[in-house]
């Protein structure tokens, strides 16, 4: 389900968190509250790792990954690169990106299998997102905004776009990423989705300032009304059950 969270005073969690099905990165820093709401929820089936990128904390915005990899940034520090990597699931890539536009997180939107990337992106950065996240990428802006990280947070099972984006728009984005999409806002209205939530198959948090309705468009959208990790949890289960046995 939707959760709301705050990062000590500041309802952009997206900017100080990522969210995938494998593995949830938060800013180190926030209070204890911040992380409890993550690991309350997460804690019994994905890692949640505290990390700065490039000693900032802005980790959401900088980095960008699914279940299959991880973006970060060519200025991330060695030191954080190994913490993260030591720290995330085994089969997870981790790899540094040579790019201009840097803020990975603000120019680069996807989920397991379709990434939506800034028009003017290097070719290079394209192809080591195909390989990295192994999905397949595409130039696209949203309601004419070229930051389509920022703008947009996508699931495997739906997404929610800038309260401006066309029908023409959304069909047409719909299309591409084959799961239904929805204009809407986060945070009382706020268009900046990418920065004001973060979301993966199974449940979503979302800023402080959230109402009720943005919740629910997020819980209908998203598909989190009856979604537990439950396929996760019941393979563990019967891992445990195996190795006890």
């Amino acid at each position: 389900m939707a959760v709301r969270a705050q990062f000590e005073n500041s309802n952009e969690i997206g900017v100080f968190s990522l969210l995938t099905n494998s593995y949830c990165l938060v800013a180190v820093g926030g209070s204890e509250n911040f992380y409890s709401v993550f690991e309350g929820e997460l804690g019994d089936v994905i890692p949640v790792i505290h990390t700065t990128i490039a000693g900032c904390r802005i980790i959401g915005r900088l980095c960008v990954g699914n279940k299959n990899g991880l973006l970060v940034p060519n200025t991330t520090t060695d030191q954080e690169l190994q913490h993260i990597r030591n720290s995330l699931p085994e089969k997870v890539a981790v790899q540094r990106v040579e790019e201009r536009l840097s803020a990975l997180g603000n120019v680069i939107v996807c989920n397991d299998y379709v990434a939506l990337v800034h028009p003017d992106i290097d070719r290079e950065t394209e192809e080591i997102i195909a390989d990295v996240l192994g999905v397949e990428v595409f130039r696209q802006t949203i309601a004419d905004q070229v930051l389509v990280g920022s703008y947009c947070s996508l699931s495997n099972q739906g997404g929610i776009v800038h309260p401006r984006t066309s029908i023409q728009d959304q069909d047409e984005l719909s299309s591409l990423l084959q799961i239904p999409l929805v204009a809407g806002t986060v945070n009382r209205g706020s268009d900046v989705i990418g920065a004001g939530c973060v979301v993966n198959d199974w449940c979503a948090f979302a800023g402080m300032d959230t109402t009720s309705t943005e919740l629910s468009v997020m819980e209908s959208i998203f598909k989190l009304q009856d979604a537990q990790p439950t396929a996760i949890v019941n393979e563990m289960r019967d891992s445990l059950v195996d190795t006890y046995s």
